[in-house]
């Protein structure tokens, strides 16, 4: 029995199965109906705590965006607190900038009670949608698949109305990355069912709309530890744990080069080393860490002399018996140049300029969301 498969395998990405169990995931069936008004139509996708449907909300005649939590979580969440005090405080504005949450229920099932959130139903995230523009298809060889400067800019001016939206209100978003940006969708709820449901096979592909996860949280009460994906992580996260008001600003920086080149500004494979990797990068590209960071950098040695100055790139230090591994160091302007975004030379400058007035190392210096929509760049009137 030890070399045989348990289950078949799949190509596409989705739950263990082995979560479904009691304080697990809801197993749910197509064309389920919960609550007396919600009958689920597709799946749109999951994650570590719940599944997300599609489903058909028979009382309005619209569609929603149906969250099933797993049992063990379905307590209130801090996600959860946080749109109740967005739907009471700004139910006007909030829809604007954030997915609406339209209902909440519990479930009983095998696995136990399940708090169950019902959202409006939102489009792909900019992380999928580009790869949809009609540009790029036929995908050619070499072909650099980047959103329009133009089409760039409207996403992060939106996003960052979105982020000052939530720092008026005190609450940080906590996750601030394309996966969690996404687009809106016109007239969802002329779609006739027909054409939404989704085939009752293991291969059935999910699509979206999909809902936006919050893992924001409010300034006065941050959390003792952030999911934000690592390439998008602020310096002194990485180096001290320190949870501030502005992390969601530094990933938004580092957002404003990914979208206008295309290419990450930080990009971090997994290993053992990858907070090592992080702070070189950070270093050659925006240079030298301040004295009160740089202390905290326990693994210094392997690659600064006690005079901070460079003699080695690889990562894990040297091995015995081998030369130190320099690297030519790049800054943040020369990549950006390198990445040959669609840009003049003066608004390329402009580009430049916001990115290094938001991505500083003291966080008190760091702009808020409010102050980077003033600026220049912004400001101009195609944006």
């Amino acid at each position: 029995m030890g070399d045989e498969r348990r289950f078949e395998p799949i190509s596409l990405p989705c739950e263990w199965v082995e979560d479904y169990r009691p304080g697990g995931y809801h197993p749910v069936i197509l064309g389920d109906v919960f609550n007396h008004q919600y009958k689920v139509i597709r799946k749109l996708g999951d994650g570590s705590y719940s599944t997300v449907w599609l489903a058909h909300d028979l009382n309005n005649n619209r569609y929603v965006a149906l969250k099933i939590l797993v049992s063990d979580v379905s307590e209130s969440t801090t996600e959860l607190r946080i749109l109740r005090h967005i739907n009471q405080v700004a139910p006007v504005e909030g829809p604007q900038y954030t997915t609406q949450l339209l209902d909440e229920f519990e479930h009983h099932g095998p696995n136990g009670l399940h708090k169950c959130l019902v959202f409006e139903p939102m489009g792909p995230s900019v992380n999928s949608m580009v790869e949809e523009l009609p540009q790029f298809k036929p995908r050619m060889q070499d072909m650099k698949v980047r959103y329009p400067p133009q089409m760039a800019k409207r996403i992060l001016k939106q996003s960052l109305r979105g982020l000052a939206f939530l720092y008026e209100n005190g609450i940080a978003h906590g996750d601030f990355q394309p996966g969690n940006i996404l687009f809106s969708l016109d007239d969802l709820d002329s779609t006739p069912e027909h054409l939404l449901l989704q085939e009752k096979d293991v291969e059935a592909r999910s699509i979206s709309p999909s809902v936006q996860r919050l893992d924001a949280y409010y300034f006065t009460d941050p959390p003792t530890k952030i999911v934000t994906p690592v390439g998008l992580r602020a310096p002194e996260l990485i180096l001290k744990g320190a949870v501030n008001n502005t992390l969601d600003t530094w990933s938004f920086g580092c957002l404003v080069f990914e979208l206008i080149t295309g290419q990450p500004l930080f990009c971090v494979p997994w290993s053992d080393w990858e907070d090592d990797d992080h702070i070189l990068a950070l270093i050659a590209l925006l240079g030298p860490l301040p004295e009160e960071l740089f202390k905290n950098w326990k693994t210094s040695s392997l690659y600064f002399t006690p005079e901070r100055k460079l003699f080695n790139c690889q990562l894990g230090g040297v091995d015995p018996g081998k030369e130190p591994l320099m690297l030519e160091q790049t800054t943040m302007e020369d990549w950006f140049d390198q990445a040959g975004p669609d840009l003049g030379e003066e608004e390329a400058n402009k580009v430049k300029t916001l990115i290094r007035w938001i991505l500083q190392y003291d966080p008190a210096k760091r702009p808020s969301p409010a102050e980077i929509l003033s600026d220049r760049w912004f400001c101009a009137i195609d944006a």
